[in-house]
């Protein structure tokens, strides 16, 4: 017969008390009696041993820097809102977590063509040793199906941007699988269009017609800037080159006086300019200037804003990449928003770039 009487029922184990135990929650911290036993062979089910924070805590620190707050804010915020501190090591470890996220991220293989791609970068402020602007390398996409994808985001020297490391970047990005860009839209970086054309031959580039605007109107006097503005919208508006050409010597001889440098300046990028004027209206909504970068580039500034600097290129890039997995158009590694009119715009890439465009 089984002796009852004794302590855990002839076991030879039996209660030990509890000991007290405090757990983050997404509503705060939580006090535990967990049970122990004389043997210590107890294992708890829903909140294991040496687990401090339950499932969803992380992801809430994770928004939080996400959206540009620094440690300092979450710490301040974890504590107005569920009363507990942590330390910065915490928050460290919390958001360290997305690094082999963002490797294999980097990584990840790429369509082998897309119609369009846009380059663009954006100044950090990195300290090694000393804090410098470092320029941040982005790339977008536009596949066959009309999706926007981030391609990926690189660190480079505090030298500046530089036609040099822009190479590097493309390089990469043909190792990655992407075999042929129709149409690369870039800013006017002298050296670019050459690094553009070494990796993939049959590209065409496109300068940014917003950027070359820009240009023209920083070498005049700001009351001149709506009539000059004025006056090139037929050179970029022009239904072929030819009429382009024309719009620009129609310019030059109302301006070429006050503003040779203007002049002189859409003839250095005639070649650059000129390739979106052989598309429809369709197609030319969708090359004609890198606002897509620039509007990415505006939504990473907010969370670089209220950091000033970073500590290391490696913490400067897993906040970007946590901005960019945070816009929604832009969530996922292989997700995006379809480009407005895509189809109208792929059957005139389809027949432009005979050939290039894969089938369904």
């Amino acid at each position: 017969m089984r002796n009852t009487t004794r302590p855990g029922g002839g076991s030879g184990n039996s209660r030990n008390g509890t000991t007290g135990k405090t757990v983050l929650t997404d509503v705060g911290a939580v006090d535990l009696a967990v049970p122990r036993d004389r043997n210590g062979s107890f294992e708890p089910q829903i909140v294991r041993k040496g687990q401090t924070r339950l499932e969803g805590y992380c992801d809430r620190i994770i928004a939080l820097y996400a959206r540009g707050m620094t440690t300092r804010d979450i710490r301040a915020h974890l504590r107005e809102m569920y009363d507990v501190d942590v330390s910065p090591d915490l928050i460290s470890r919390v958001t360290d977590a997305v690094l082999e996220e963002l490797a294999e991220w980097q990584s990840r293989p790429l369509d082998r063509v897309y119609p369009v791609v846009f380059t663009g970068a954006l100044m950090v402020k990195i300290r090694d040793g000393v804090v410098a602007n470092r320029p941040v390398y982005l790339a977008i996409g536009i596949d066959c199906d009309g999706a926007k994808q981030v391609l990926g985001l690189w660190a480079g020297p505090s030298t500046g941007e530089s036609a040099k490391f822009w190479l590097t970047v493309l390089s990469e990005l043909k190792s990655r699988g992407v075999a042929d860009v129709c149409i690369v839209c870039c800013d006017g970086l002298t050296g670019l269009p050459d690094a553009i054309t070494v990796t993939w031959p049959q590209a065409v580039v496109q300068l940014c017609v917003v950027h070359l605007i820009r240009a023209s109107l920083r070498y005049a006097s700001r009351k001149y800037w709506v009539p000059l503005a004025r006056d090139l919208r037929p050179v970029y508006t022009a239904a072929d080159e030819t009429a382009a050409a024309a719009a620009l010597d129609a310019f030059a001889a109302a301006w070429e006086g006050r503003y040779p440098a203007i002049v002189r300046l859409w003839r250095a990028h005639w070649a650059e300019f000129t390739p979106f004027l052989a598309f429809p209206p369709e197609v030319r909504r969708v090359i004609y200037t890198t606002n897509l970068i620039e509007s990415m580039n505006a939504r990473l500034r907010k969370v670089t804003r209220n950091r000033g600097q970073f500590p290391s290129e490696q913490a400067a890039l897993k906040v970007l990449y946590l901005a960019v997995r945070n816009l929604e158009e832009f969530r996922g590694p292989n997700v995006g928003t379809r480009s407005s009119g895509w189809k109208q715009a792929l059957q005139a890439f389809t027949i432009y770039f005979d050939g290039r465009i894969p089938t369904p």
